[in-house]
């Protein structure tokens, strides 16, 4: 956008290049997240096959999915170790990692497709935490009305995404032990399942905990200057 190129025409010549670059794979971040996210929610809704056998139905449309998201996390993972000292985040870095070691035996044994898919749900914040960065970028005060939507959107959707939706998830797995399916997925499906699925919930915990606090902060910001607005006022 204009506002943007304006903000990148402050900056010295390798600030440019990396905002610039960052702002290319924020909008491919946004556009994986939007298509990915929608293919979930289809096969969550309507995928019969995957449905019916949380462990060893039909992987043929989720694997589709995971290999984009597969795709997508390995080329975001090379970039962040090239730019480490600008974009470096150990925690992305376990985060990426944690998934790619899930979706491997999904897309190259066909086990736990239902469970691999459920996890993309988890896509449909990441368009307004790459607003946030947006908004960041171009100067826009935390406590403009922009950004505030923009926050509590984020938070509202990230617990419901990723926070409220845990409970679901883990009945179904615990649900599923000790079954038949569960004993054929044999030690390392296993383990990378439950080991995979607990790293990601507990940095989304932590994600979450920090957004939360943000969010809180902005809010309270908003209503001092609103009270200290509406109290100058009664003065005048």
């Amino acid at each position: 956008s204009q506002s943007f190129s304006s903000v990148l025409l402050l900056l010295p010549c390798q600030k440019v290049l990396l905002y610039d670059c960052l702002s290319h794979l924020s909008l491919l971040s946004t556009f994986h997240a939007l298509v990915v996210g929608g293919f979930c929610l289809y096969i969550l809704l309507y995928d019969e096959a995957v449905n019916a056998d949380h462990l060893w139905g039909d992987p043929s449309i989720v694997k589709l999915n995971i290999a984009i998201t597969t795709g997508y996390l390995i080329s975001d993972l090379l970039l962040i170790i090239c730019y480490w000292k600008a974009i470096g985040d150990k925690f992305f870095v376990v985060h990426h990692l944690a998934a790619l070691y899930a979706y491997y035996f999904v897309l190259s044994k066909g086990l736990l497709a239902y469970f691999g898919n459920f996890r993309l749900l988890a896509e449909f914040s990441t368009p307004f935490v790459n607003q946030r960065w947006f908004f960041e970028v171009l100067g826009y005060p935390k406590s403009s009305k922009a950004n505030m939507i923009n926050g509590v959107l984020m938070t509202v959707v990230f617990f419901v995404v990723r926070i409220a939706v845990m409970p679901m998830y883990y009945s179904r797995v615990f649900s599923s032990f000790g079954t038949e399916g569960f004993q054929r997925l044999g030690f390392a499906a296993q383990s990378a399942w439950i080991i995979s699925s607990v790293v990601l919930d507990v940095m989304n915990l932590m994600w979450m905990a920090k957004i939360t606090k943000g969010c809180y902060k902005v809010i309270c910001l908003v209503g001092r200057e609103e009270a200290k607005t509406h109290k100058n006022g009664k003065s005048d």
